[in-house]
Parts: C-alpha cells; sequence; structure tokens
C-alpha cells in the first residue's frame, strides 16, 4: 500500500483554480445604480425668485436713504477739511488763502484752495497761482447753496492770522452758512466769525439754521452719515 500511494503523483500546491469568465488581476465591474441628479422645477425656481424680488423691493428705500445720507456726509466733510486746509496754509504761510468754487460760480463745480501769485487780485483760480487742493464736481442731484455776511462772496479767504477775510480788507471778517441738499436731506456748515467752522444736521439739532448770522465759536466736527 505504501508503494502504490508513494507512486500517485502528487498535487502542486502553488496551483490555484482560476476563475471563469475573467483574466487574473482584473478587478470586477460594480453594477451600482446612480441617483437622478436633483434640481429645481420651474414652478419652485418661480416661486424662490418671486420671493427674492420682494425681499429687494422691501430694502430698496433703505438703501437708497442710506446712499443719500453717506453722499452728503462725504460732501460736507470734505468741505469742512477744505476750510481747515485754507486756514492752516495761510497761518504755516502767514498770507492770504483762498477757498473757491472751481469754476468761479458754482460751488457744485467743486472747489480749490489756493494762493495768489504776487500782485494779483482776483478771486478765481487763475493761471500762476498756486494750487493747493483741488476738489472734483458733486454728484448730480447734490445741490449747494451759500448765505455769507457779504452777500456778493462767492469765495473765503483767510488771512495769515487763521481769520475770514473779505477781498477789500483782511480786518474785515466773513461768516455764514453753507447748505448741502440731497432729495429733501440737508446738512449745514456754519462759520464762526473767528473763522472756525463745524458741520450739523438740521434734523437733530435746533441751533443748525441756514443763515448768514455769524456761527458760535466751537470747535469743528465730522458729519455722521
Amino acid at each position: 500500500m505504501r508503494r502504490a500511494d508513494a507512486q500517485q503523483p502528487r498535487r502542486a500546491n502553488h496551483l490555484r483554480p482560476i476563475c471563469r469568465g475573467r483574466s487574473r488581476g482584473m478587478p470586477m465591474k460594480s453594477h451600482r445604480r446612480h441617483p437622478a441628479a436633483a434640481g429645481f422645477t420651474l414652478p419652485e425656481l418661480l416661486i424662490v425668485l418671486a420671493i427674492v424680488g420682494v425681499l429687494l423691493a422691501a430694502g430698496m428705500p433703505s438703501l437708497r436713504t442710506y446712499t443719500q445720507n453717506q453722499q452728503l456726509a462725504n460732501a460736507a466733510n470734505a468741505f469742512l477739511g477744505a476750510l481747515n486746509l485754507a486756514r492752516s496754509e495761510a497761518i504755516r504761510r502767514g498770507s492770504r488763502v483762498d477757498l473757491a468754487p472751481r469754476d468761479g460760480s458754482r460751488w457744485e463745480s467743486g472747489w480749490v484752495v489756493f494762493a495768489n501769485k504776487p500782485g494779483d487780485a482776483s478771486l478765481q483760480f487763475d493761471i500762476g497761482d498756486e494750487l493747493i487742493y483741488s476738489h472734483e464736481q458733486l454728484p448730480a442731484g447734490l445741490d449747494m447753496a451759500t448765505k455769507l455776511s457779504d452777500k456778493s462772496a462767492s469765495y473765503i479767504a483767510y488771512n495769515g492770522n487763521g481769520r475770514t477775510r473779505n477781498n477789500m480788507s483782511d480786518r474785515a471778517p466773513l461768516w455764514g452758512s453753507w447748505q448741502f441738499s440731497l432729495d429733501g436731506r440737508t446738512r449745514l456748515i456754519r462759520l464762526g466769525i473767528l473763522g472756525r467752522a463745524r458741520i450739523c444736521n438740521p434734523a437733530d439739532d435746533a441751533s443748525c439754521t441756514f443763515t448768514a448770522n455769524p456761527a458760535p465759536a466751537t470747535n469743528q466736527n465730522i458729519a455722521p452719515p
């Protein structure tokens, strides 16, 4: 019996069964079902657009009010800055410095701070004058009105002491108000007899009136939006 068993061939241990129907090493294909693509139906999309339109319409008045208040504040602050610059430059130089409309008459056209060339008594910025600062034209719809102690004046001038003066004498001061208006909203700049200016809002300040009367001496401030 031992001899018979010895004559039977041994099965090789390294042989492994091969699966029929696919090559060795090839991955089996998975047959998973892909879910259907999700999305909005046309009625759902129309409902969403209608809701967005209602929300935008409700927010437009508030956005417009904010934008207009910001434009008023920016214009008033820029003009106050020009007044302060003209005053400080006059003190630094010890001589006259002017602030005037860019086109010579309308403040809405913008304004310039300048020093006249020697011997020039013009109230407008001319060739040869020294330009210190220039501001661009105001946004459309934003108006400026002026009430000064000298009704004919379309400028503000400072002498070397930092006091306002008229074109005839450095001892005759100018004072008054500028009003910035946009769609029924206003901001004012009041100029005092000592040459200092401040911004006020008539909506929350009873003393903020558009008048040529001299404003009380006070520290300048910045207009809130």
